[in-house]
């Protein structure tokens, strides 16, 4: 049987980052057409090193637990961990790979879905996009102009998104588990707690998330007791009460709008509703104001 020929490529970063714990710097990336059986390991490594699958096939054995891997998979190698990847004996795989290290490392790894519990694998339906990326950064690394750090970077935050939509996705399409649920919550939480001082609705927050409404709905209020509507009005609530006591000098208007409430006298209903005083009484018994709204 004919094979590919072996081949193998690599550019290495020629700048040292200024700071001595960088946030995200690649150190080196490149691509390989590998000899049947081509054998790597038990080895460890000092950084991240993350290999996209182009052709042919092989296994990635980490802690113990081998995984067979064809086109499209991607592995990633985290520091210090002891790991073992082979290339099959009939079909070599071809792989483009990019090592990197960081204070941001582990953080980007964890969100673009490449979690311990599934093996650090992510599997691309359509990857000629990220392998152009991984391309990019091996041509800048080549080319050690100044700025090749900044860009090669830059095209691994890209390859980074891409391998989180992929994961995303996968999440998505295992409809009702708790992990999906347990992440809906924080993204739920996170979206309400970034745009309470705005205008939000079930039906714009659901198309940002890429979710159902009615599931939206019904998978936050089994979480938490609450509709996201209430958690809202709760969360704009608290936050008018840090206002009232260390901004007196806002009007209880302008505290309510700076919660996202445009109606003063329904955040004071609401307000006194929830904390059984209303905003001005709330305010003067905690700094001694005088008057009540």
């Amino acid at each position: 049987m004919a094979y590919p020929p072996e081949t193998y490529s690599v550019a290495s970063s020629a700048v040292t980052p200024q700071s001595a714990s960088p946030r995200l710097h690649v150190l080196f990336s490149g691509e390989s057409q590998t000899k049947p059986g081509h054998r790597l390991g038990p080895k460890v490594y000092e950084f991240h090193l993350m290999h996209l699958v182009l052709s042919g096939r092989g296994a990635f054995t980490l802690e113990g637990q081998r995984r067979e891997l064809e086109a499209g998979s991607t592995f990633l190698i985290k520091p210090g961990q002891l790991i073992t990847y082979e290339s099959d004996q009939e079909e070599p795989w071809q792989y483009r790979w990019v090592a990197f290290k960081g204070s941001e490392s582990s953080e980007l790894a964890g969100l673009a879905g490449f979690d311990s519990s599934e093996g650090q694998i992510v599997k691309l339906a359509d990857f000629r996009r990220t392998a152009a990326l991984y391309r990019r950064i091996y041509s800048v690394l080549r080319e050690s102009r100044d700025s090749a750090p900044i860009q090669a970077a830059a095209y691994l935050q890209l390859i980074m998104a891409a391998y989180c939509d992929a994961s995303a996705g996968e999440r998505r399409s295992t409809f009702g588990s708790e992990r999906d649920n347990e992440q809906l919550h924080r993204r739920i939480i996170h979206y309400l707690s970034s745009q309470y001082t705005h205008p939000v609705s079930i039906e714009s927050m659901a198309e940002s998330l890429g979710y159902n409404r009615a599931y939206l709905s019904r998978a936050f209020k089994q979480k938490t007791g609450l509709s996201p509507i209430s958690f809202l009005l709760k969360l704009r609530l608290d936050r008018a009460k840090l206002l009232l006591r260390e901004r007196p000098e806002l009007t209880v208007e302008q505290v309510a709008a700076s919660v996202g409430l445009q109606d003063a006298l329904y955040f004071s209903k609401q307000f006194r509703k929830q904390h059984g005083l209303s905003p001005t009484a709330y305010r003067k018994e905690m700094i001694g104001e005088p008057g009540d709204f």
